[in-house]
């Protein structure tokens, strides 16, 4: 539009010195009346009246014109900014503008914040679009200077209410869980509410971030915000350890319908779904049940974007030694904004996924424990009933627990992992409906 209209200028410029110079071109030529057959030499005549008028005419008609001419070219000059910027420099056109993902980083007591602060800052792409904002419960001194020795690297706030909170009897042991729950409603209230973002990214302060997790949630916000079958995305794999994840397909990526947490990404619209509703305590167990997930589904890696070094917490350690050391950490950058995601759409990946599990190969608990499969697989591990998961799960090292019903990745009751360097999908029978909430 701009290079049209700076065209249209020059070319109107152009016509009114053009038509000046053949005006005063045809004036100085004309020849007055009565002269037209005069020899060089011969007396020249007297002006009549006749010629005098003429002159007259032709005068005022040039001036007429004149006016005319000097009304275009200053309409012509009225628009001579648009010839070139004021500055001197081509006009830029403003790129779309990119989404703000902010990191808000849950911490307490734990002066070994730094180790997660240091990997965040590591691999930031850019300041301005995952601005850090670091929530600080527990007032612990130590560690808020630890904080607030990154000076405007992070945004560090502070949760007022430290009071303990009125419980049962029975819950004395755990007050911990309270004042985490209330620290979250607090927290995400204050990006949500107090600073307008419109998603944002949940680190608890023990977890380490891979290289690639700021890409991993760039290309993922676009997806979780088109399909409303989805509810979360997270980094993390429970059964990710080493050994149980596929190494050669860090690009790979599931639905499930476990509610991973570890590094997850929420929008604002679900939070204002929860928070009226947000627990006083066990909010990640809570976002487990039937009645805040409603069927919708969290989007998660193969291999783990997150780490987990926190073995002291309110949980004592809890699956820490036995399952959360061993996870592995993604060190291989997926470039994933650049990958098709629309795989994960539901039903697309519904039925593929579908396909994939019950056109394997069926085979027993035997076979895959002491490494009998033959074939590249993936294979069919069948489990009817809650007991049957439990005891094939635990023997297996997969994570055996289920909440409400759902196991750990769990994708319509189905849990993938890598077994001896195969893909073993341990999966319900076919035409699986529902989650029993009793199996917990």
């Amino acid at each position: 539009m701009f290079r049209k209209r700076s065209s249209l200028i020059l070319c109107g410029t152009f016509l009114f010195v053009t038509w000046n110079a053949v005006l005063v071109l045809l004036l100085w030529g004309r020849a007055p009346s009565g002269q037209g057959g005069e020899r060089r030499g011969d007396p020249v005549p007297m002006p009549t009246s006749d010629m005098v008028g003429d002159v007259i005419r032709i005068a005022e008609s040039f001036e007429s014109e004149l006016e005319k001419q000097k009304a275009i070219l200053s309409q012509i000059l009225s628009h001579r900014s648009l010839w070139k910027p004021s500055d001197g420099k081509r006009t830029k056109v403003s790129a779309p503008a990119q989404p703000v993902i902010p990191i808000l980083v849950m911490a307490c007591n734990r002066i070994t914040v730094r180790r997660c602060l240091d990997k965040l800052l590591q691999h930031r792409p850019s300041a301005e679009l995952h601005p850090i904002i670091v929530s600080q419960d527990c007032g612990h001194a130590d560690t808020a200077a630890v904080i607030s020795s990154y000076g405007d690297k992070v945004a560090h706030l502070k949760q007022p209410d430290l009071s303990d909170i009125p419980v049962r009897p029975e819950h004395k042991k755990f007050q911990g869980y309270y004042k985490i729950s209330r620290h979250y409603r607090w927290a995400l209230n204050q990006v949500f509410r107090t600073m307008s973002h419109s998603s944002v990214v949940i680190v608890e302060d023990d977890l380490e971030v891979a290289p690639d997790f700021f890409e991993y949630f760039r290309a993922l916000l676009p997806v979780l915000r088109s399909d409303p079958s989805l509810w979360c995305v997270s980094a993390w794999n429970d059964n990710g350890r080493d050994g149980y994840v596929d190494p050669g397909r860090a690009d790979l990526l599931y639905r499930t319908d476990f509610f991973p947490g570890l590094g997850w990404m929420l929008l604002r619209e679900a939070w204002e779904e929860l928070e009226p509703k947000w627990p006083a305590s066990f909010w990640d167990d809570w976002m487990r049940q039937p009645e805040q997930r409603r069927g919708r589904a969290c989007v998660r890696p193969e291999i783990s974007r997150t780490l987990t070094f926190g073995r002291q917490g309110v949980s004592l350690g809890q699956f820490y030694d036995k399952y959360l050391k061993y996870i592995k950490l993604n060190s291989e950058f997926v470039p994933f904004t650049k990958l098709d995601l629309t795989y994960l759409r539901e039903e697309a990946y519904r039925r593929s996924f579908s396909q994939e599990v019950y056109s394997a190969p069926a085979v027993t608990y035997e076979d895959v424990k002491q490494g009998q499969l033959k074939g590249p697989g993936p294979f069919r591990l069948q489990y009817s009933t809650k007991d049957s998961f439990k005891v094939m799960a635990k023997n297996l090292g997969i994570m055996d627990d289920l909440k409400s019903g759902v196991p750990r990745t769990g994708y319509r009751g189905v849990v993938s992992f890598f077994y001896r360097g195969r893909r073993i999908h341990l999966a319900p029978p076919p035409g699986w409906s529902q989650y029993d909430p009793t199996w917990s």
